[in-house]
């Protein structure tokens, strides 16, 4: 190998440890390590509060659930003597201690009035209105009571 060769071998050396990421040469200036401190923190104090709101809106869609599996039970638990017509609507009556589902209207019947519901194309009942002061789960509470 010849003078030149090893010259143009340095050379060559030299262009690669440029682009290096990582100093090549104990002259290569001092790598400090970055204080990661405050990133962390902000990362873990925005990534609990996104997660927080999920489980908000995850524990609000529950309840949401929750309610409607409970009205549409309580609907189809009503005595009904009739084959209730898609999307149309209905009227849920306490008669006595029996419910009762009617096409009369809350106006029109002395009958303690629950709410008005319509039966969707899915076969559920979707809540239309819900009487003042009738609570479903004060009324469920009251009804495993007996």
């Amino acid at each position: 190998m010849t003078a030149e060769d090893i010259a143009l071998a340095e050379t060559d050396n030299e262009k690669r440890t440029n682009f290096l990421a990582y100093p090549a040469s104990t002259l290569s200036p001092k790598i400090v390590p970055t204080d990661l401190t405050s990133f962390k923190s902000r990362g873990a104090t925005k990534a609990q509060k996104a997660l927080r709101q999920q489980l908000t809106e995850l524990q609000e869609q529950y309840h949401r659930v929750i309610d409607e599996f409970n009205w549409n039970k309580l609907v189809y638990e009503a005595e009904f003597s009739f084959e209730p017509i898609l999307g149309e609507t209905y009227h849920l009556y306490r008669v006595k201690d029996v419910l009762r589902l009617s096409i009369i209207g809350p106006g029109e019947w002395s009958h303690k009035f629950l709410g008005s519901f319509r039966l969707d194309s899915d076969g559920s009942w979707n809540v239309i209105e819900v009487a003042e002061g009738f609570d479903l789960q004060t009324y469920l509470e009251e009804c495993e009571e007996l």
